[in-house]
């Protein structure tokens, strides 16, 4: 018997759906789903979870660390990897900006083009 509430995706807002569902596709090698202006998603081929996009007019950046005062993020992704140096070239190249604060050593932190930061991390 299925469980009455399952988990079936992460949503995050961007001031263009379609934009952040593909930088995520190319950074997690994942397969696009919907592709509409106010909504995206991307679908990962092994199945499971996926990550979606909703369109936010009024979107305003996240601030990383967080400031007082400032728009603060709500979440961030973390992102297992076999390899922490050769996945921080790949993310550079699929165009996520490196964070100035990093702070832990094993602990590469990112953002992605709308700002959301993400971590890559080796298990």
């Amino acid at each position: 018997m299925a469980p009455l509430i399952q988990y079936h995706a992460t949503v995050l807002g961007s001031p263009d759906p379609q934009s952040a569902a593909r930088f995520y596709a190319n950074l997690l090698g994942w397969e696009l789903g919907d592709d509409e202006r106010e909504w995206a998603t991307i679908l990962d081929p092994a199945g499971g979870s996926q990550l979606s996009f909703q369109l936010e007019e009024d979107f305003e950046r996240p601030v990383w660390p967080e400031k007082p005062g400032q728009q603060q993020m709500m979440m961030h992704l973390d992102l297992l990897v076999t390899d922490l140096a050769k996945a921080a070239e790949h993310a550079a190249e699929c165009g996520a900006e490196r964070a100035a604060h990093q702070p832990q050593d094993d602990v590469i932190v990112f953002f992605d083009p709308d700002g959301h930061p993400f971590c890559l991390f080796e298990n």
